[in-house]
């Protein structure tokens, strides 16, 4: 028996590489135990894994190891059940562009709270530089000025030009990263820039929905050149916070979680309550309206996110 890392899931066969840099296709033998997790998917990209040969030569995942962290989205049958994105990750990389197509600050917030609720820094990658006016460059600027303010890296990158190319090749040296990001944000593209020899497929975008065109179907992981390993994983369209109560959903704004203690009440859940400091910043301008409006989206979800 060997110890491994899982690099690729595609359902039912699973690519692991192990400590000598072989990679293993195996299945998964019998039932591993999930940490009582209920999803669609016992094992993730990014699991440790235990491997070894069964009787008819073929490999076979026999345990997985205890995750620091994951990220899940909600699956995309009816269901309560919801799918692990990916595992043990350092970094996620949340891929916005401001048009082609448009990611929405609502979007950003949701996957900001998800991260920050399984403990995983977020960067933010404003992608496509290259493409946008100088009005549109301005917005871009206000969104980083934003989520800077509020405690978050962001990059500004274009694949086009290679600008910050470098810069975020530091950022997530030595690290597993995760790409998160709308269908034709052009995650596949950064990975062909920084993994030289990668020759991802990349999609182009519906004119009709202004929307990516899917073109990755199953999480992958990949060996970065300057060490560490980079994730890509499908179009996240259903990416919410799983298992969260309501009333914690604001642990996971910091800034709002900052101000708690100048709330009258300890539980103060920043909606409608008296002497909230929350609500106090956004008549003073100090708490920015999208976020909140965000909040309160999350808040109001009625869609299984809760248990």
């Amino acid at each position: 028996m060997s110890k491994g890392l899982v690099i690729k899931s595609t359902g039912s066969w699973y690519q692991v590489l192990d400590g000598n840099g072989v990679v293993h296709s195996c299945r998964v033998r019998g039932k591993v135990r999930t940490h009582g997790i209920r999803t669609t998917n016992p094992i993730a990209v990014g699991d440790q894994v235990s491997i070894e040969s069964d009787s008819t030569g073929e490999m076979v995942i026999t345990d997985i190891d205890d995750r620091k962290n994951y990220v899940i989205r909600k699956s995309v049958n009816l269901s309560k059940e919801a799918q692990i994105v990916a595992a043990n990750i350092d970094i996620a990389l949340l891929v916005v562009t401001l048009k082609q197509p448009d990611t929405s600050t609502g979007f950003i917030d949701r996957f900001i709270a998800t991260a920050e609720a399984y403990h995983i820094e977020t960067i933010l990658v404003l992608h496509k530089c290259d493409i946008y006016s100088d009005e549109e460059m301005e917005t871009v600027d206000e969104l980083i000025d934003l989520y800077e303010s509020i405690g978050y890296r962001t990059v500004k990158v274009s694949s086009v030009t290679g600008q910050g190319l470098d810069e975020l090749r530091e950022l997530i040296k030595g690290k597993v990263s995760m790409l998160g990001g709308h269908s034709g944000t052009g995650k596949s593209t950064l990975i062909n820039k920084l993994v030289p020899g990668m020759e991802l497929r990349t999609g182009e975008i519906s004119s009709y929905h202004q929307k990516g065109m899917h073109t990755t179907t199953f999480a992958e992981m990949f060996r970065l050149p300057e060490g560490g390993f980079i994730i890509d994983t499908p179009g996240i369209k259903g990416f919410g916070l799983v298992d969260i109560p309501k009333e914690e959903v604001h642990h996971h704004f910091v800034e709002f979680f900052r101000l708690l203690p100048d709330c009258k009440f300890h539980n103060c859940l920043h909606i409608n309550e008296p002497g909230c400091a929350v609500i106090r910043g956004l008549e003073e301008g100090t708490v920015a309206p999208s976020r909140y409006r965000s909040y309160l989206s999350i808040c109001e979800d009625d869609g299984g996110i809760y248990r």
